[in-house]
C-alpha cells in the first residue's frame, strides 16, 4: 500500500501527514507515509486536477482533499481504500 500526503508545506499539510502516519501505524501498516510538499507537491495536486490541499492519496488515488480529519477518520479512509 502506498500512502502519500500532497501539499504546499503549510501547517495543515504537515498535520495531515503526521496524523496519517499515526493512523497507518495504529492499523499495523508498515509502509512509509510519504509527504510530498513544496513545488513538487503542488505539481502533483494539479496533475490530479485538484485545486485544494492537502490531499491524501492511497495507491495513486486521491481519497481526501482540503482538510485534516481526526485519526479515526483517517483510519476509516485507509481501510475503505486498501
Amino acid at each position: 500500500m502506498k500512502i502519500q500526503v500532497l501539499g504546499s508545506g503549510c501547517s495543515t499539510c504537515r498535520n495531515l501527514w503526521e496524523a496519517a502516519k499515526v493512523a497507518a501505524s495504529e492499523l499495523g501498516i508498515k509502509d512509509e507515509v510519504e509527504y510530498i510538499s513544496g513545488q513538487e507537491g503542488i505539481q502533483k495536486i494539479i496533475e490530479f486536477g485538484i485545486m485544494q490541499s492537502p490531499v491524501l492519496v492511497i495507491d495513486g488515488k486521491p481519497v481526501m482533499v482540503g482538510f485534516t480529519p481526526d485519526i479515526e477518520e483517517i483510519k476509516k479512509i485507509i481501510q475503505e481504500n486498501s
